[in-house]
């Protein structure tokens, strides 16, 4: 009886390991935790893309800046945005930002290729996770407006943004790419952004009024200051999975009866959101 018991638990290891391949598990200190009266967001920096930003940010979360703020600006199919529409809060931590809308692409960047070209761009894909884009002429990379998109808002200055952010809650306005710095991407909670009071957008661009109500920021945290035990223990899809590929492939071909027109194999980056799951306890 003795003799298949390791032979067992080597093979039930094995199996656990495989059923986790695929999946990663986000950094706790590139993730916040943003309570609303709805319920929880959580986000995903990218501090490969925009450092400055998610540096800042993540001393005004750190600060308690947010706290208590509201998201002042919902525009329905369009964005959410959030931060100090009085401009009286004080923060040692916020200043001007120089844009970081794209970066140099770099030979050793983890970059997986969707489409090629893109409506938008020459290549969009997969950069860390995240739904990017490349100009192979100039040589830039930029992460691109899909949905749940968290970047930071500014003036027509370029190099304007400091707190006030926003969240893409409707279609992806991929207009704004490379007019934006992006630093984030929301992997759950999207019901709740979803549930935010609206701003008439034909009015002040938005902003809600002042008598009406709005979203309240109750409060963010960087998820590495929260006890463990308090953490959503989510897994990010790899973006070179092979179930990823399988994925991307199905919706080349549109390979199901539904379709009769099957489309021309090409892809839009933002409906194809590398996955977030809760990760099963073993």
């Amino acid at each position: 009886m003795k003799g298949w018991i390791v032979p067992l638990i080597v093979a039930l290891a094995t199996c656990a390991v495989q059923a986790e391949q695929g999946w990663r598990t986000p950094d706790p200190q590139n993730l916040i935790y943003l309570q609303l009266e709805q319920g929880q967001v959580v986000m995903e920096l990218a501090p490969f893309m925009a450092p400055e930003h998610v540096r800042q940010f993540k001393r005004l979360v750190r600060e308690g800046y947010y706290d208590g703020l509201d998201f002042y600006r919902v525009v329905d199919g369009f964005v959410a945005q959030g931060g100090d529409v009085s401009e009286t809060r004080l923060s040692e931590h916020k200043q001007n930002l120089q844009a970081e809308f794209s970066r140099a692409i770099k030979p050793d960047a983890n970059f997986t290729l969707v489409q090629e070209p893109d409506f938008f761009a020459d290549q969009t894909g997969y950069l860390q996770g995240f739904a990017a884009a490349r100009d192979v002429t100039d040589g830039q990379e930029w992460l691109v407006h899909c949905p749940g998109v968290l970047a930071m808002a500014r003036s027509t200055e370029a190099n304007s943004g400091s707190a006030d952010f926003y969240i893409v809650i409707g279609q992806a306005p991929r207009h704004l790419d490379r007019n934006m710095s992006v630093f984030g991407r929301v992997l759950w909670g999207m019901p709740h952004l979803q549930a935010l009071p609206r701003g008439n957008p034909d009015v002040d661009m938005g902003v809600i009024a002042a008598d009406q109500p709005k979203g309240k920021i109750l409060s963010m945290q960087v998820a590495a200051d929260i006890p463990v035990e308090k953490h959503l223990p989510l897994q990010v899809q790899e973006q070179d999975s092979a179930a990823m590929a399988e994925r991307l492939d199905r919706g080349r071909k549109m390979d199901n009866a539904f379709f009769h027109f099957k489309g021309n194999g090409k892809l839009d980056i933002c409906y194809y959101p590398t996955k977030v799951r809760l990760a099963t306890k073993g």
